[in-house]
């Protein structure tokens, strides 16, 4: 008999997670813990009501640009695929910690099966955030977050459909990829991800991140 899908998941993401540990891969020094410089501006979200687990909140547009990371955030920046919308993201994202003097590092997913153990990768390389760019990583990030609810990540440009309190997402009108057993959401568009927009997408979504607002969709 076949083992389940999921215990396959978690066995690779252990292997990779040992394997990564001992790679120097991992951010070693002592590191503060991050923390929002600036504050999130009028009409992000209502002060009087906290977002419940898995909402959507709609913030004003440019509400967020008052929002930085603390010095030396470290980010990891998981991407897959070359597509045109994955490709405007990875810039954006790159754009947004030169701008904001990130400590950035990349792993690019080749194959499907190298999805598990990159995420594993990232999580022992021991970021502040782990950032997803591409839709193959939704189903196994759907699989591997639940079991590290430690490690914060933020899905740019997608979602996953259940996400746990560790996990952000920014959507819009023109991307809202849940899940291939979901299909592909008949709204969607790629000439929808501007570089504008996915500018406006990693800025928002660190800025929920970096305020504990978390587990939630951030719709622009």
């Amino acid at each position: 008999m076949r083992p389940p899908l999921r215990a396959v998941a978690l066995l690779a993401a252990t292997a990779a997670l040992v394997a990564a540990c001992d790679s120097g891969d991992d951010w070693s020094q002592p590191h503060p813990a991050p923390s929002a410089v600036g504050t999130l501006g009028p009409g992000f979200v209502d002060p009087s009501a906290r977002p419940a687990p898995e909402a959507t909140i709609t913030p004003q547009p440019g509400s967020w640009a008052g929002v930085h990371p603390s010095k030396d955030y470290r980010v990891v920046l998981l991407t897959v695929g070359d597509d045109t919308p994955t490709k405007a993201l990875g810039t954006a994202v790159n754009d947004w910690a030169d701008d904001e003097h990130v400590d950035l590092r990349t792993i690019v997913v080749g194959k499907a099966q190298d999805a598990v153990p990159s995420i594993a990768r990232a999580m022992a390389m021991n970021p502040d955030l782990i950032v997803s760019v591409g839709n193959d990583l939704i189903d196994p990030l759907a699989l591997v977050t639940p079991n590290h609810l430690d490690e914060q990540f933020l899905v740019v440009g997608a979602e996953l459909a259940e996400p746990t309190h560790n996990v952000t997402a920014v959507d819009w009108d023109g991307a809202s990829f849940r899940g291939e057993g979901l299909g592909m959401s008949s709204t969607y568009d790629p000439t929808s991800f501007t570089a504008e927009r996915c500018a406006a997408a990693i800025r928002a979504g660190v800025a929920a991140v970096l305020n504990d607002l978390t587990g939630i969709v951030v719709w622009l």
